[in-house]
């Protein structure tokens, strides 16, 4: 009873990380079992460890080969984490409460908002209902398109098709994972599955409620339909960062990577790379070939992540927009960010850069204690794989299998923050909101 009292005195965020470390705990316990692994194949508990937390967060980094380490069984119970860690704990959670006719009450539905990253409690039951729906449509879509082209690739229906499950689910939740042994690189000048794979991609990283409104928009009887604002910007701020990424490779790897190839397998290549630097972890090419400026420039990418609300880690794209467009407002002259006919609160954008210098400072401490403990890679190297783990993308230079103890804990803890989010974790440790009955009188500061 004690236990329980302690657990009720809990805040959201406490509660939703104590949720996310027992689904750590649980895919440990589930990727253990003999029967998940090929004969003859034994995980260490730190390895099984390292694959439970990036299943869960949906990074996709990985220090052994899951195609040559997990049996058939194993794949499907990696699909099961992947989904937890995808959609979210408290949406499949609900779905669970709802099937076994549970009540959804307020301490539920904080739980919920905290999870969602929601601002109002509010419609939270129809949301769980509409992104678990939308979710698993798209997955199964993904599976029958891609398990049928894929006939033409495997030798048998049922090797096919198992591939088809495991890369839509894996594609859809961004998760990074592959049962094929080298990503998507065996499909290089497969356009088709390229383009399925990114549009999987772009509807887990976009955001659940940008596709909620666009199902609302599609089936809207009226005649002006108006989507919110986090819709408009973190679609028009999603889709510029994809088109960015772009130019910046085809820019930057022309003389490189490019150099000797076709203008359509340098678009591609271009393009699927910089929708997998949204979240995704998949990849057609082996990014060590990539210059050290382009690796850094993905780095930053990787850094900013997906949309809020999504599979997605990374600082997110509304983050970056409306930092940017403060820096924007200000040298013009003007205080206010007015965009889409509506003007953003000034507490979002005082969130926003709360969240941004913890990220750095979070990944810049990564970065420091990796290069004391990983004194055999490069610093392009760590800086990659650090920013690869926060924003859960899963994208890396082959160094993840031949970290130490040390630097695995190091990755381990940035997946995890990046799962879970800068405010939950910022969340965990701040107490209750004290109002101020008093203030001192103010005064200025040299800044800058």
């Amino acid at each position: 009873m004690k236990s329980l009292d302690r657990i009720h005195r809990f805040t959201s965020a406490q509660l939703i990380v104590l949720y996310y470390i027992s689904a750590v705990i649980i895919a440990t316990v589930l990727l253990s079992l003999p029967f998940t692994h090929r004969p003859g194949v034994e995980l260490t508990f730190v390895d099984t460890l390292f694959t439970a937390i990036s299943a869960i967060s949906v990074t996709g980094l990985t220090v052994v080969s899951t195609a040559d380490t997990f049996s058939v069984p194993g794949y499907f119970i990696l699909m099961f984490i992947l989904q937890f860690g995808g959609i979210g704990i408290m949406t499949l959670g609900t779905f669970i409460w709802l099937l076994f006719g549970k009540r959804i009450g307020l301490r539920e539905r904080q739980l919920i908002m905290t999870d969602q990253n929601q601002s109002t409690l509010s419609g939270l039951v129809q949301l769980m209902k509409q992104i678990l729906s939308l979710i698993l449509v798209i997955e199964f879509i993904g599976f029958l398109v891609l398990g049928t082209y894929f006939l033409q690739y495997f030798p048998t229906w049922q090797e096919a098709y198992l591939q088809g499950a495991f890369a839509a689910v894996s594609a859809t939740t961004n998760a990074g994972f592959d049962i094929t042994g080298s990503s998507l690189v065996p499909f290089a000048d497969d356009y088709f599955v390229q383009f399925i794979n990114i549009l999987l991609l772009i509807l887990g990283a976009i955001g659940f409620p940008v596709l909620i409104e666009v199902k609302e928009f599609l089936t809207y009887k009226g005649d002006n339909y108006r989507f919110s604002l986090y819709t408009k910007l973190t679609t028009s701020t999603f889709f510029l960062l994809v088109a960015a990424g772009t130019i910046f490779l085809l820019v930057f790897e022309q003389n490189n990577f490019l150099a000797d190839k076709s203008w359509h397998e340098s678009f591609f290549y271009s393009l699927f790379q910089s929708v997998t630097t949204r979240n995704g972890g998949l990849a057609t090419m082996d990014v060590i070939e990539f210059t050290t400026g382009t690796l850094l420039g993905v780095s930053m990418l990787m850094f900013i992540g997906a949309s809020p609300s999504s599979v997605g880690g990374g600082v997110r794209t509304t983050t970056f927009a409306i930092a940017v467009l403060s820096l924007y407002v200000f040298a013009r002259g003007k205080s206010t960010i007015k965009i889409f006919d509506r003007e953003i609160e000034q507490t979002d954008v005082i969130r926003s850069y709360i969240v941004i210098m913890t990220a750095s400072l979070i990944c810049a401490f990564a970065v420091i204690t990796m290069a004391m403990i990983e004194d055999s890679f490069t610093l392009t190297e760590i800086i990659f794989e650090v920013c690869s783990a926060f924003g859960t993308t899963g994208l890396s230079m082959g160094i993840t299998p031949e970290l130490s103890t040390g630097g695995k804990s190091v990755i381990m803890l940035l997946m995890f923050i990046g799962r879970i989010g800068i405010f939950s974790l910022l969340f965990i440790i701040r107490g209750k909101e004290i109002k101020e009955n008093y203030h001192y009188p103010k005064e200025r500061v040299i800044i800058g």
